[in-house]
């Protein structure tokens, strides 16, 4: 199509030929997958999975994904739904799925195994990457019933079991990272890392500290425990007051306290003497110190035995190409907000999204085989709206060679993409000039 002929593409055309392209998503992500995998030769040994929300715009009364949740764009005033996205190791998408708004993490793990073997098959020995979030027994059996591996980070509690290794000076190693070669001046925070083991030795175990992260984890602590004994005076002097008297109230204000401040609540006993009518609190000094001394420390574990803790912990790291992705989506490729209000069109509209990503990554796979390092998930090539120059360390070698290797491997996509949409309008849509306009559903649409 020329650039001309788009302005004859009004709004209501442009709609119909998503809802085309809405009931195609599957076999078109899954042939992209696969041609990806052999342009680019990848391994697909690495899963790497995340969520993310956006929000919409209105009240999308016929959208019954579009939920009030936890919102991660800092909007809880407006419906939303739940984008989960699978990358592989080198940032490829290889499935992604929409959920109700309200659908909280770790349920949506066997949901996504589902349709990442109905996208791109059974991966033989894959290791699937996800958050402590997701990391409970429940999603690492489905994990490991589904034929995968597993790489997790553990909860926050769990570091208690290893606190004395944590304390111990010896077999600390520390992990040398490269600064960027974009930025040869970079400061990489330190990380050390320490092997460790389950009792039954049936997982690996990395103990791990990090510099940045302890300055994160401290005060995040101190914010909140200035907020939780600000409201825990409010709550003494209330009952002081006489403004709570029952029994039942008070030990009601003491719940939603713990409840509203669980990181710093385990370190305060909250206690009320219903013969003395006096409100009580004790600071747990040694489970605080305790809490203190691990400031910075993590712990991640696998169900692969074969792994140093510097690959855990690299592996582990992989998860920012997701969030990365996410930004990517969001902002420049206009990802959110919605305003679409049917299900199909939302759906669809991420799914374009994506696809628009899977360009992006092709692009910067180009960049990165002409020697031009760019940031995972932000290839600087790309000509957004926006985007006046190309912003990148240093010019290509040649423009040819640089400009000869994305368009194939772009028109290669392009052309799977078009393969799978094969169906076309029942008529073309003649111009001005006489000559035919392809519609969108047989065009590549990011």
């Amino acid at each position: 199509m020329h650039r001309n002929e788009f302005g004859q593409l009004n709004e209501d055309r442009l709609y119909r030929n998503m809802d085309r392209l809405h009931g195609k998503r599957a076999p078109i992500e899954a042939a992209l997958c696969g041609k990806e995998k052999t342009l680019f030769s990848l391994k697909e040994s690495i899963l790497l999975y995340d969520l993310t929300s956006t929000y919409f715009e209105g009240l999308c009364l016929s959208n019954p994904k579009a939920k009030r949740g936890y919102s991660r764009d800092s909007r809880p005033d407006c419906k939303q739904v739940v984008v989960g996205l699978v990358l592989d190791g080198d940032g490829f998408p290889k499935a992604h799925e929409i959920f109700a708004g309200n659908r909280g993490d770790p349920t949506t793990v066997a949901d996504m195994l589902k349709v990442l073997q109905m996208r791109m098959g059974k991966s033989k020995d894959a290791t699937v990457v996800v958050d402590r979030g997701m990391s409970n027994p429940e999603n690492l059996a489905s994990i490991r019933d589904a034929g995968y591996h597993w790489l997790v980070a553990a909860p926050q509690p769990e570091r208690i079991c290893y606190f004395e290794q944590f304390e111990e000076q010896k077999d600390w190693r520390e992990i040398v990272r490269e600064p960027s070669p974009r930025n040869e001046g970079q400061q990489k925070i330190r990380v050390l890392v320490k092997p460790a083991h389950t009792p039954d030795g049936s997982q690996s175990v990395a103990l791990c500290w990090s510099q940045g992260r302890t300055e994160k984890d401290r005060a995040i602590r101190q914010r909140q425990e200035i907020r939780f004994l600000a409201d825990v005076e409010k709550l003494r002097k209330r009952i002081a007051a006489a403004q709570l008297r029952t029994p039942a109230r008070i030990y009601e204000a003491i719940g939603r306290l713990k409840e509203r401040y669980p990181r710093v609540a385990r370190y305060y006993e909250l206690g009320y003497d219903e013969q003395k009518a006096e409100f009580s609190r004790r600071e747990q000094e040694q489970r605080k110190q305790r809490a203190e001394a691990l400031d910075g420390s993590y712990l991640l574990k696998s169900s692969r035995g074969d792994l140093s803790v510097e690959d855990i912990w690299r592996t582990y790291i992989l998860l920012t190409r997701v969030e990365s992705a996410f930004r990517a989506m969001k902002s420049p490729l206009c990802g959110r907000p919605i305003f679409h209000h049917l299900e199909r069109r939302v759906e669809t509209h991420i799914f374009l999204c994506v696809l628009a990503y899977h360009l992006l990554v092709c692009i910067e796979r180009a960049f990165l085989e002409q020697g031009i390092s760019t940031p995972h998930g932000r290839p600087c090539a790309l000509s957004f709206p926006h985007t006046k120059s190309l912003r990148c360390g240093s010019r290509p070698p040649t423009a040819v060679s640089f400009a000869s290797g994305a368009i194939r491997a772009q028109n290669q996509l392009i052309a799977t993409f078009t393969g799978c949409c094969a169906y076309r309008t029942a008529s073309s849509h003649p111009s001005s000039n006489g000559s035919k306009i392809v519609t969108e559903s047989t065009r590549e649409p990011a």
